[in-house]
């Protein structure tokens, strides 16, 4: 279930921990994805993600979180309502939103190893990443 949220502007917000490479990496194949600019990418630490997610105390950091339509999603949660923003994602929506233990499963078990997952990235994906979650904030 979504809770209730203020937003600033319209949109999709994805809040996403800015300090994980594989995080980063992770958002920009998202952004790569994205052609119709539905995702407007924020850091969780930054003030925009305290704003959103202030009164989630520790379990802001457990996640991603997903901010649309008046609605805010996370971890697992936020995948179907994501995947409907993306071009070609309503197949995989339809399938996640059916099979939510196992998409909440699966979300959990890549966030549980997130650490093991970074560094297996190279340095040059990761600036990559960076490049492109830049791109989109600036506009």
């Amino acid at each position: 279930m979504a809770a209730e949220v203020n937003r600033r502007d319209a949109g999709a917000v994805l809040l996403y921990d800015a300090d994980c490479g594989f995080c980063r990496w992770s958002l920009a194949k998202l952004l790569a994805w994205d052609r119709r600019r539905a995702l407007r990418p924020v850091p969780i630490s930054s003030a925009e993600g305290e704003a959103l997610l202030g009164d989630l105390g520790d379990q802001r950091d457990a996640s991603w979180h997903l901010v649309v339509d008046g609605g805010r999603y996370s971890a697992g949660a936020a995948l179907p309502p994501l995947l409907r923003l993306l071009p070609g994602g309503a197949p995989l929506a339809w399938l996640t939103a059916r099979m939510p233990r196992l998409t909440q499963a699966s979300y959990s078990l890549i966030a549980a190893n997130r650490g093991r997952l970074g560094p297996l990235l190279s340095g040059g994906a990761v600036r990559r990443a960076e490049g492109r979650i830049r791109r989109r904030q600036e506009g």
